[in-house]
């Protein structure tokens, strides 16, 4: 299993949310350019990049940065919010970016999955984010009737390699992970799955380790100190 670090952009500040909740948007560290170093220096492999204005706006607000930062950081990165359509996917992996990430459109207009997974193969992740097990859009402000697994389901058989998966109700919480509802998911594709949302020490990483899982991103730990970045990496793939 990987440790991804995660790097949320708003306004180009590096800040963090509770719940994605906008109201509660908390700078934690002065330069993202520092902050990427930092997790490459620990042994990351992997980053994870979001673009909160898009996600919240449906379009790419803060792609220059982010490409920067994916230029120069000397990791893979997968980025996602405001990616709605194959413009957008195209920028993005041909300016530096390893991966993309769908989340809303897969929801609202799958169709662009569709003919993203045909154009960029397993460049594509679907990031599925769900509160009490229904999938949310539009930077998880509004709902749907979908469950999780079956938007799972749905993508991966039009050949989504890779999801993301964050249970809202924990996300920047440090609560640790929904290992009932990953492992349900585990179960229910053969995708590779990155947890989101709730890691807070180690004692989550090993969890999350028994459950076979490619990968957990950390966010909210690693800032606030409660997971010691360089023992979680040398933990998974040390």
């Amino acid at each position: 299993m990987y440790i991804i670090p995660a790097i949320d952009i708003k306004d180009g500040n590096c800040v963090r949310l509770q719940k994605g909740d906008y109201n509660t948007v908390k700078k934690v560290a002065e330069n993202p350019y520092i902050t990427a170093k930092s997790f490459k220096d620990a042994g990351a492999r992997y980053l994870h990049m979001v673009d909160l204005d898009g996600a919240k706006d449906g379009k790419m607000q803060n792609a220059e940065l982010i490409c920067d930062i994916a230029k120069s950081c000397g990791m893979l990165v997968d980025v996602g919010g405001g990616i709605r359509d194959l413009k957008a996917i195209e920028f993005y992996l041909n300016n530096g970016v390893n991966q993309v990430v769908l989340g809303s459109v897969a929801v609202k207009n799958p169709q662009i999955v569709i003919d993203a997974v045909k154009n960029f193969g397993d460049k594509i992740i679907v990031g599925i984010d769900a509160m009490d097990g229904m999938v949310k859009s539009e930077g998880w402000i509004d709902g749907s009737d979908i469950y999780y697994t079956e938007l799972a389901k749905r993508m991966e058989d039009v050949g989504v390699e890779k999801f993301i998966f964050t249970d809202i109700n924990r996300d920047g919480m440090l609560t640790g992970p929904n290992l009932v509802q990953l492992e349900v998911l585990s179960n229910s594709v053969s995708a590779d799955i990155v947890a989101s949302g709730g890691v807070s020490d180690l004692t989550d990483i090993k969890d999350l380790m028994s459950l076979n899982i490619f990968g957990a991103i950390c966010g909210k730990s690693i800032y606030e100190g409660t997971l010691n970045l360089p023992k979680a990496i040398k933990l998974t793939r040390g």
